[in-house]
């Protein structure tokens, strides 16, 4: 089946399924001369750019996600204000990308292990409420630099295996360089579903799921009216968004003195998702802050 592409650019366990990666590996780490991978997305910047100029976000951003008998994925195409190389550090770090995702509502600690094998991130991933570690599920990532260049890089992050009947997982950052101390950023985030993990989506969204949606909008039915894209779409979509956030909220905290560095992103990433309330409000500003407070004091001390 070819995949749907839209452009537009879960309370419990589903929820968090949907939202924990970034996208597939392979490349061979450390700095390459190969220069294709900057001007393949250098190209894709200048495609996007009316997109980028006029969407419904209001900022320089674009949504797009498929569907397959595969599995589900999500991209975020956007130009931040932030300089290249502050970029490249920040995200060129698997310590950082705990930072990062302990920022999702449903994730419950991260720690990055280096081993014979390569760094892995262990992820543990549950409720949007607090919630003991021996209750959560742990997702094992392989970390991996796919491609440095001066100018271009890609992270990947991937797990063969999540909860549920979901597999092969997958996170990608690429990043390349534009003028004005700006990067453009491309993240994609991706996972298989199994037959199992299928009868859970379709159990969650008639059900605590009923009434989410993404950021798609369909085209005016019968009635005139527009609405929504939903479903698994909209499930890939609002996680996608989530993580991107917190890319965001990280690389932005990164301007403020270390001692500041967490409050600064726990408050900008719960702001950004209040943004948009109708797909993303989960939990009150307090009630936030202190589960993830807690979770990262947690996540500094158990190892």
């Amino acid at each position: 089946m070819t995949p749907q592409r839209y452009q537009h650019s879960w309370p419990g366990i589903w929820q968090c399924l949907a939202g924990i990666v970034f996208a597939c590996g392979g490349c061979n780490a450390g700095a390459a001369t190969d220069t294709a991978p900057a001007s393949a997305l250098r190209g894709v910047y200048t495609r996007l750019a009316p997109a980028l100029a006029h969407n419904a976000f209001g900022q320089p951003l674009v949504l797009e996600s498929a569907e397959s008998t595969k599995g589900l994925t999500g991209d975020i195409y956007a130009v931040v204000p932030y300089p290249f190389a502050a970029v490249s550090t920040g995200m060129k770090s698997a310590e950082h990308w705990c930072d990062v995702m302990i920022l999702h509502i449903n994730t419950k600690y991260c720690h990055a292990v280096a081993g014979p094998q390569g760094t892995r991130l262990r992820v543990n991933i549950g409720k949007k409420t607090p919630q003991a570690m021996a209750d959560a599920t742990r997702v094992e990532f392989q970390y991996n630099e796919t491609r440095t260049l001066q100018n271009y890089f890609a992270i990947t992050l991937t797990a063969r295996q999540g909860p549920l009947g979901t597999s092969n997982y997958r996170i990608r950052l690429e990043a390349v360089e534009l003028p004005d101390k700006q990067s453009f950023l491309h993240l994609t985030y991706a996972y298989g579903v199994g037959f199992a993990g299928r009868l859970a989506m379709q159990t969650y969204l008639a059900t605590l799921g009923a009434d989410k949606v993404g950021f798609t909008r369909l085209a005016p039915g019968a009635d005139g009216q527009t609405g929504y894209v939903a479903g698994v779409r909209g499930v890939v979509e609002r996680n996608t968004m989530r993580y991107y956030l917190a890319i965001d909220s990280f690389l932005a905290s990164q301007r403020e003195s270390p001692a500041a560095q967490l409050e600064h992103r726990l408050q900008s990433w719960f702001s950004a998702v209040e943004r948009y309330p109708r797909q993303l409000h989960e939990v009150d500003r307090p009630d936030y802050l202190t589960m993830k407070r807690a979770e990262v004091l947690r996540q500094q001390t158990l190892y």
